[in-house]
């Protein structure tokens, strides 16, 4: 039986996304197996068809589980890099990583775009370092050894979204809500992704990215012939 995510009500103005964030979440199944999501306390909830699913917490360790409030963008070491050459400079490892891991080089552009702008300094207030924003426990599962070296951050970042691409059979979309949120979030909603604001907000980013660069490198290489 195919299990589906239809989410009822989410909030669509940011400015009631801290409040969703931390909503209830109540879930149901139709007869067609397809599984209901909705932040607003359904009628008889608990007694009927709706069920509670999940009171406040994404997986652990995750950078969603690890975000919290207003200001979980207040990266204790922020961007500065404002060079032009930064979107260029890490290419070789780039190249690299898509090469070893088989993850397309405009999806790991993407994750490094949206999770540091390029610069491999950065140090989230959740602690997560360098180019790919690695988590801790992640650093020590992909023998990360310097996260702030960019060719070995770069290479354990896309190690993990190969890892993750394998688990949801090369599914983009369940990959990068994965890379967010933790595989343990998804699987609590049936692997769909998680109704939480900050890891959809967090998809359409690496999305809207992702297809940017890869519209990119397909016009350069019809230019080149290649």
């Amino acid at each position: 039986m195919r299990v589906a995510a239809v989410f009822l009500v989410l909030a669509l103005a940011v400015v009631g996304a801290a409040t969703v964030a931390r909503a209830d979440i109540y879930a149901w199944t139709d007869a067609e197996g397809v599984v209901h999501f909705t932040n607003i306390t359904p009628k008889g909830a608990g007694r009927g068809k709706w069920q509670k699913v999940m009171a406040q917490q994404p997986e652990k360790g995750s950078k969603a589980g690890a975000e919290r409030g207003d200001c979980a963008r207040c990266d204790v070491v922020p961007a500065r890099d404002r060079s032009s050459e930064r979107y260029a400079r890490y290419d070789e490892h780039i190249y690299e990583a898509s090469e070893l891991y088989r993850i397309p080089a405009p999806l790991i552009r993407a994750v490094i775009h949206t999770e540091s702008d390029y610069d491999p300094r950065v140090v989230s207030s959740a602690g997560a370092q360098g180019l790919m924003q690695l988590m801790p426990a992640v650093l020590h599962d992909m023998r990360v050894g310097n996260a702030f070296d960019p060719r070995e951050n770069i290479l354990g970042g896309t190690r993990l979204l190969r890892i993750l691409a394998n688990r949801y059979d090369g599914d983009v979309v369940l990959t990068i809500a994965a890379y967010h949120a933790g595989p343990g979030s998804l699987a609590r909603f049936g692997d769909t992704v998680p109704p939480f604001v900050k890891t959809r907000q967090y998809l359409k980013m690496v999305l809207d990215r992702y297809y940017h660069y890869k519209a990119r490198d397909e016009a350069e290489r019809r230019v080149s012939g290649r």
